[in-house]
């Protein structure tokens, strides 16, 4: 154990404010509890008063607050810093302490449960049946379902199992908290005479942070900070994003396909479903026209057919083009195939954490900031004024936030890049796999060009109040009709 250790100048511990959020634990604790605290009433509010009309402070907690700003936002800068506070892994831990302490079964202990419990039990049930999600009785009944299964786990296995396996959103965070610029570890010279291992005794994971900087890789690691209080050693660092992802460390392929499945069902099913939806030539698309025609064959009243129909093409184009392309470029490489798929599967990362932030930002200018300010405003019952939006769609400024979208590109070529070098080749093999591995990413840019231009070639998609009697669900125009 070290009581004293001499910090460089990018360690965030050694910058006094910063130094202070990430490192108090009396100010961590108090976060914690604070989060928790909003967590639980906001299930109790919701269940209270059911009704979108009586409340708005439910869904705004959980679908203004906690997705956007906490998760989406944190991750891509600090990075998983969420999993720190977050109500699950905070009581997670005193759970834990007596529970049974059984060792996950193996085939339970599968990262993947997380990520497809993820894509099929959240994003597929929203395009499917849109208001799902969307009412206060809905997001406290799921929250309180996914806390109810957490609380199991936490109590049955030991080492935080749920959160590596379980967890919907552990795995993404993970996979995608490799883009930040933060780094955990240690100081080396300090941990050469350490016997103790006081960082790892610390660690509910049972990770070994002295580790982390050797192995390039911070594995499981939430930023919980615990390991930081038992060991002045602990370092957290300021480094270049997607440091990681410029060396080699070992690969974990559901990170990989966290990165395929959750670019296929945010970034191109809502670039597919609302983005194109609302251009005036919407109808003509493939994903459009599949789901009127199913709308027309089945008719259940309720669901959206052309957002099934979105989900189901985006996959398709997304697995297809991650697929062909790896496999070309292992031909041409010479080298096997799932080496190349998920050693050059990481450069896909960007294209959903930093391509989200672009929706991230418009959305908080247009709906977050107000729902979030009125939701508390309701919950707690402060007298005011409603909160009007900071900006409507007409604010030609809003665009600016769609720049995220090609850096997110460029940021996905440059890490692929660095990834084809790792293998031995001619610079020409390397050139054409690189091309060829990057066909996902080169599609990304091309989609959203093309948004551009159908906005600005056809003009927004004008709505119309005739009732269609063949189409009886007019769900479907709900995410195509022009926003005034």
């Amino acid at each position: 154990m070290v009581d004293y250790q001499k910090r460089d100048k990018n360690d965030i511990y050694n910058i006094p404010f910063l130094g202070f959020l990430f490192k108090n634990q009396i100010f961590i604790m108090g976060l914690r509890i604070a989060v928790l605290a909003l967590f639980v009433y906001a299930i109790i509010f919701g269940i209270i008063y059911p009704a979108k009309e009586e409340n708005i402070f439910t869904t705004a907690v959980f679908w203004s607050l906690f997705w956007p700003l906490f998760v989406v936002v944190t991750l891509s800068t600090f990075g998983r810093v969420f999993c720190g506070i977050c109500p699950h892994g905070f009581m997670g831990k005193y759970i834990s302490r007596f529970g049974l302490k059984k060792k996950m079964p193996k085939a339970l202990s599968n990262p993947f449960i997380g990520v497809l419990l993820l894509v099929i039990g959240f994003w597929a049930v929203y395009y499917i049946y849109p208001q799902a999600y969307k009412t206060p009785i809905a997001s406290a009944i799921f929250f309180l379902v996914l806390t109810a299964i957490s609380i199991i786990f936490f109590y049955l296995y030991k080492e935080m199992s749920y959160c590596k396996s379980i967890c919907p959103i552990g795995t993404l965070m993970r996979g995608f908290s490799k883009i930040s610029f933060t780094t955990l570890g240690t100081y080396e010279e300090s941990c050469k005479s350490c016997s103790s291992f006081e960082c790892a005794k610390a660690c509910s994971y049972n990770l070994k942070p002295f580790t982390f900087d050797k192995r390039a890789s911070m594995t499981d690691c939430t930023l919980c900070m615990d390991c930081s209080d038992a060991c002045e050693a602990v370092s957290f660092k300021l480094v270049k994003p997607s440091q990681s992802l410029f060396k080699k460390f070992q690969i974990q392929k559901a990170e990989v396909w966290a990165f395929i499945l959750i670019t296929a069902a945010i970034s191109i099913t809502m670039s597919f479903h609302h983005a194109l939806g609302r251009v005036a030539i919407a109808d003509d698309f493939i994903w459009s026209k599949t789901g009127l025609f199913l709308e027309e064959k089945i008719a259940i009243d309720g669901l959206n057919y052309v957002g099934i129909s979105a989900l189901f093409f985006a996959m398709l184009i997304t697995i297809s083009l991650a697929y062909i392309g790896m496999y070309i470029s292992s031909k041409i490489l010479k080298e096997d195939f799932t080496k190349i798929f998920y050693t050059l599967g990481y450069a896909f990362a960007p294209l959903f954490i930093i391509g989200s932030l672009s929706h991230t930002y418009e959305f908080f200018f247009l709906h977050h900031y107000s729902d979030i300010a009125n939701g508390f405003m309701q919950g707690f019952a402060i007298d005011g004024e409603k909160v009007k939006a900071l900006a409507s769609r007409k604010d030609s400024w809003l665009r600016i936030f769609s720049l995220l979208n090609y850096i997110a590109a460029i940021w996905a070529f440059v890490i692929m890049l660095k990834r084809v070098n790792f293998f031995n080749a001619s610079k020409v093999a390397k050139t054409a796999a690189f091309v060829s591995a990057s066909s996902l990413i080169i599609f990304f840019l091309w989609l959203n060009i093309y948004k551009v231009y159908a906005f600005k070639t056809y003009g927004v998609k004008k709505h119309t109040h005739k009732h269609n009697a063949k189409q009886p669900n007019s769900i479907v125009l709900q995410h195509t009709r022009n926003i005034k």
